[in-house]
């Protein structure tokens, strides 16, 4: 994670409709949600429950049984 300098001010994000408007904008320009977390925190102040509720789940992929005949 960042080592984030208490000295040098970044802009905050704790209004829900700016927050989804910056993920939003983020979301295009990156290629995975990982990358919009990393960019979201090195650039923004913001409340990263808010932000949890407004990305998508990534949930695993679930392994189907073959089925029987």
């Amino acid at each position: 994670m960042l080592n984030a300098d208490p000295l040098l001010p970044r802009p905050t994000l704790t209004n829900p409709s700016l927050l989804a408007t910056a993920l939003d904008r983020l979301s295009s320009g990156t290629d995975s949600v990982t990358e919009v977390w990393r960019v979201l925190t090195e650039n923004y102040t913001v409340d990263l429950d808010a932000v949890a509720m407004l990305l998508p789940r990534q949930e695993p992929e679930p392994l189907w049984l073959a089925a029987r005949d």
